[in-house]
């Protein structure tokens, strides 16, 4: 049974390469996302360079690029993963390391790539696709005055009403104690140093207890992108943690009354890898480092509210405003990484939460259980 399930496998990777075969095949998390990379870079690149590029749509994690090398039949040439993945499989020998500087071209200024980069990469097999945040937003229809800070968020007295928070401890502890007091440091280094720490831990925690049993506000924990924005036009919650693309999409796409606060957002990322012995290693390096130019990035911002890695991308943008596809949307105000929206913010640690996850999501849940 074993040795035919393996056989089935190979079977149906050769049947993938034969279909695909003088492409670069590229997997990624589908949706709006792939589309925003295939119409943004994705197909620049390949008219550009003479290659086909195949989008194709997967889950996530290691699994399935693991099968089609044990199965001796690599049909995926460049994955999109998050930060941890990026370590695992470049420890395991599954991706390409890189010579930044070599391999990817400089900004049109002639900064290295290296430096180009808006923080460093978690592995040297990793290259920066997207940043996109975590912050918060209100329903101007439903609040009186004009939340500015992280700390206007748990600020009940100025603004009473109910808030939705992610259900889990990820970014909720590091938004509890840059509201506290304490400045985020490079990177939210001094955030992360106090949640090494139980005093640290329980000083967020006891944060986010005062808020979801306050009287004048309240917690509804939400755990699908698309509830935050949903939340704050039924005026079930007043304020709402998300992701800025959600809230781009409600107040460009639909027209809702919602306007976000960058202060105190956490940075979260994706990144692109190129596996190693993959079925067109040469053309799929190529087509690499022209997707993640300064050009190409900036391109994928015309589709998605999501930020390039690349420093230089927002004065391309910046240039070329009204950015958006409707012609009429200026974008570099929507980006994370806009100069205007990164004066005081985190950049979410995958290692921090990879080590502590799970001790952190038991206290985490326990705190819950006690509202």
């Amino acid at each position: 049974m074993k040795k035919l399930s393996k056989l089935l496998l190979t079977l149906s990777f050769a049947l993938s390469i034969t279909s695909s075969a003088f492409a670069v095949t590229v997997a990624s998390w589908g949706g709006a996302y792939t589309e925003s990379q295939k119409l943004g870079y994705g197909d620049p690149t390949a008219k550009k360079l003479g290659i086909d590029i195949n989008w194709v749509d997967y889950s996530g994690g290691l699994s399935e690029i693991k099968a089609q090398k044990e199965a001796g039949a690599i049909v995926w040439d460049i994955i999109d993963v998050f930060a941890m993945d990026t370590i695992t499989g470049c420890d395991e020998g599954l991706f390409v390391e890189f010579d930044f500087d070599k391999d990817f071209p400089a900004a049109p200024d002639g900064t290295p790539a290296s430096k180009d980069f808006f923080t460093s990469m978690p592995s040297k097999c990793a290259v920066g696709n997207i940043l996109y945040s975590w912050n918060y937003a209100y329903n101007t229809n439903n609040v009186k005055g004009t939340p500015k800070t992280i700390k206007d968020f748990f600020n009940t007295k100025k603004f009473p009403g109910k808030r939705a928070i992610y259900k889990s401890a990820l970014t909720n502890l590091e938004i509890a104690l840059a509201a506290d007091g304490i400045k985020p440091g490079k990177g939210g280094a001094k955030i992360y140093k106090a949640l090494e720490t139980e005093k640290g831990v329980q000083r967020a925690m006891d944060k986010i207890k005062k808020l979801c049993t306050d009287p004048k506000g309240g917690c509804v924990f939400w755990s699908a992108g698309a509830q935050p924005p949903e939340l704050l036009m039924s005026g079930e919650v007043v304020m709402a943690t998300g992701w800025n693309g959600r809230f781009f999409n409600a107040t460009v796409g639909e027209g809702a009354p919602i306007k976000q606060v960058w202060d105190g957002q956490g940075l979260d990322y994706e990144y692109f890898v190129l596996v190693k012995g993959g079925p067109d290693e040469a053309n799929a390096k190529k087509a690499l480092a022209e997707m993640t130019s300064t050009e190409g990035l900036a391109g994928s911002a015309k589709y998605i509210a999501y930020a390039p890695w690349r420093k230089s991308s927002i004065e391309v943008m910046s240039k070329g405003e009204p950015w958006y596809k409707d012609g009429k949307t200026n974008m570099v105000p929507h980006m994370p990484t806009a100069p205007e929206n990164t004066k005081n913010y985190f950049l979410v640690d995958p290692i921090f939460w990879a080590d502590n996850g799970t001790e952190l999501g038991e206290k985490w849940e326990a705190m819950k259980a006690g509202l």
